[in-house]
C-alpha cells in the first residue's frame, strides 16, 4: 500500500487510509483538518473472521484520518474523481504518489490492503465514518448549549409538560453507555439493553418542542396590534431559546443513539448494515428538515413582525423598537441553533427604524403634499404626539426633538387656520 492512499466518502465525511507518511503528507498537501479515523476500533467491532483475515497486516500498519466535509473541503476532494457506488452511496477511490508527490486517481488495487474490495471492511469504515460524523455534531451541539448559558435541566424543567423529565432520564442512560463504549471499544448486551427503548420518548419530546415553536409562529401571524404583538414577540425570544435548547439535546441524543445502533448492528447484522446504515442517515436527515422548516417559519414570522413594527414607529415610538429588537434575537438564536445541525441559514435582519427617521420622512410630506400633509399630520392626533416628544430624548437626541417641534408647529398653525374658519 506504499505511496497509495485509498479514500471513502459518504457525503458527510472523507476517510483518508494508508501509509502513515503518505496519508499525513496527502492530508498537509491539500490543507485538510483531520481526527483518526479510529481503526482499531474496526478490528474490534467486526468478528475475527475472514474479513480481518483477508485484510492481513496492512490494514493493521494503515493510518486512518476522518475529514469533515465543509463546502471547501468537499471541493477539494471532488478533484479527485471518487466514484459512487449505487448499491452503497458512497464514493471510493485511490490517489498514488510517487517520492511524496500526490499525483492522480487510480482505481483501487485488489490487494489485501484495498478496503473497498472486501465488502466487510468497507460497511465497517462506512460505519466508524457516520458515527465520526455524528460525534462531531453532538460536540457541536454541546458547545452550543454552553454557548447559551443555560444549564439544560434547569431549562427542560421550566417547560409546562412532565414529558421533558423522562428525557432527562434517558439523556443520563444513553451517556453513561457512550462512556461504556468509549472505555469498553464496543457496546455489548447489558449496554445496549438500556438505551434501545429509549428512541420514542426522545422523539415525544422533540415532536412537542416543534409543536411550540410551530405555536409561537401562529401566534405571531394572528396578531395585529402592535401593543399585542411586543408582548408575543417577547414570549418568542424567551421561550424560543429554550425550545430550541431541548430540540438541540434531543437531536444529540438521538445521535447517539444512533452511533451506539451501529455498533450493535455490525455485530449481530453486517450483511444488512449498510441498507441500515443508509436508512439512518435517511430519517437523520427527515429529523432535520421538519427542524428547519419550524425554525426558519418563526424567523419569518419574527421579520414579518419587525417589518410591521417599523411601519407604525411613529405612533409606537418604544413598542416598535422593542419588537425589532426581539426578532433581531429570535433570527441570532436560530442561526446559532442551525450552525452545529449543518442547516444553512440565509435570514436577513431588519433593523429598527429610528422614530427621527420616520418623523423627518412624514414632515418632507407635509412640505410636499401641503393641505393633505398637513391633514396626515392632524390626524396623529395630540396624544401620540405628546408619547412620541417624551421619548424623543432618549431615541435621538436633540435631532428629533428639532423634528418634533416642527411637527407640533405644523400642528399649531392647522389649529389656528382652523379658529379663523370657525370665526
Amino acid at each position: 500500500m506504499t505511496n497509495e492512499i485509498q479514500l471513502i466518502s459518504d457525503g458527510d465525511g472523507l476517510a483518508v487510509i494508508g501509509e502513515p507518511a503518505a496519508v499525513e503528507r496527502f492530508l498537509a498537501e491539500e490543507g485538510l483538518p483531520s481526527k483518526d479515523l479510529g481503526l482499531p476500533r474496526l478490528a474490534k467491532t467486526l468478528s475475527a473472521g475472514s474479513a480481518l483475515a483477508q485484510a492481513g497486516s496492512e490494514l493493521a500498519l494503515s493510518s486512518g484520518r476522518w475529514v469533515q466535509l465543509t463546502k471547501e473541503s468537499a471541493q477539494q476532494v471532488a478533484k479527485h474523481g471518487l466514484r459512487q457506488s449505487s448499491k452503497t452511496g458512497l464514493s471510493t477511490g485511490v490517489v498514488k504518489g510517487n517520492h511524496g508527490q500526490i499525483k492522480g486517481f487510480v482505481q483501487f488495487a485488489k490487494g489485501p490492503g484495498a478496503i473497498a474490495s472486501n465488502p466487510a471492511l468497507l460497511a465497517g469504515a462506512a460505519g466508524i465514518m457516520a458515527q465520526l460524523a455524528m460525534q462531531q455534531t453532538m460536540e457541536e451541539i454541546t458547545d452550543y448549549l454552553a454557548k447559551i448559558d443555560e444549564k439544560l435541566d434547569d431549562v427542560i424543567r421550566a417547560q409546562e409538560d412532565a414529558v421533558h423529565a423522562d428525557m432527562i432520564g434517558v439523556g443520563f442512560d444513553i451517556d453513561e453507555a457512550m462512556t461504556l463504549r468509549e472505555h469498553g471499544g464496543r457496546v455489548n448486551e447489558v449496554t445496549w439493553s438500556k438505551v434501545q427503548g429509549s428512541s420514542t420518548t426522545i422523539a415525544r419530546t422533540q415532536a412537542y418542542a416543534l409543536r411550540q415553536l410551530d405555536a409561537l409562529a401562529e401566534k405571531l401571524e394572528r396578531t395585529a396590534k402592535i401593543a399585542e404583538l411586543a408582548e408575543t414577540t417577547r414570549e418568542a425570544e424567551v421561550k424560543g431559546q429554550r425550545w430550541l435548547a431541548v430540540l438541540a439535546r434531543s437531536f444529540q441524543l438521538q445521535d447517539a443513539i444512533a452511533v451506539l445502533e451501529i455498533d450493535r448492528v455490525l455485530v449481530v447484522a453486517p450483511d444488512d448494515f449498510d441498507g441500515h446504515r443508509i436508512g439512518l442517515k435517511a430519517a437523520r436527515d427527515k429529523r432535520r428538515d421538519a427542524i428547519a422548516q419550524v425554525t426558519t417559519r418563526l424567523v419569518a414570522r419574527m421579520a414579518e413582525a419587525a417589518g410591521r413594527a417599523n411601519s407604525k414607529v411613529l405612533l409606537n415610538p418604544i413598542q416598535s423598537p422593542a419588537i425589532v429588537q426581539s426578532s433581531e434575537k429570535v433570527a441570532l438564536a436560530v442561526a446559532d441553533f442551525h450552525g452545529p445541525l449543518g442547516i444553512e441559514t440565509g435570514h436577513e435582519f431588519v433593523e429598527a427604524r429610528a422614530w427621527a427617521d420616520a418623523a423627518t420622512e412624514l414632515k418632507g410630506k407635509v412640505f410636499e403634499t401641503g393641505a393633505e400633509g398637513l391633514d396626515v399630520s392632524l390626524r396623529l392626533g395630540t396624544e401620540t404626539l405628546d408619547r412620541a416628544k417624551s421619548v424623543t430624548g432618549r431615541i435621538s437626541g436633540g435631532i428629533s426633538g428639532g423634528i418634533a417641534g416642527g411637527i407640533a408647529g405644523f400642528r399649531r398653525r392647522g389649529n389656528g387656520e382652523e379658529r379663523d374658519a370657525g370665526q
